[in-house]
């Protein structure tokens, strides 16, 4: 996968800064940045805004609701974005 790839919705790692491995779903991107939220550090009011080098993209999962909401524009409440990065993180330490 190439950094073209991160969009709205995507699933991403943060390979550099305090919140290194952390797990984000991209809110939206602005030029070279994305805004990236996960329910629980960065909250869906309060956008992290961190440069799409720093990010590896990991999946973009279409069959979740979240990517759903996101693509269509609506924004998500923090619970819903909150499970589906659990349950994303989840199936990624099963697959390993």
């Amino acid at each position: 996968m190439d950094i073209t790839d991160i969009g709205k919705g995507s699933i991403v790692q943060s390979v550099a800064g305090r919140d290194k491995g952390h797990i984000f779903f991209v809110l939206d991107t602005i030029g070279d940045y994305a805004l990236l939220v996960d329910g629980k550090i960065r909250r869906i009011e309060n956008p992290k805004t961190k440069k799409i080098k720093h990010v590896r993209f990991l999946a973009r999962r279409e069959d979740m609701r979240v990517y759903s909401k996101i693509a269509a524009g609506i924004r998500p409440d923090n619970a819903e974005l909150r499970k589906a990065v659990a349950l994303f993180a989840d199936s990624e330490n099963e697959s390993s």
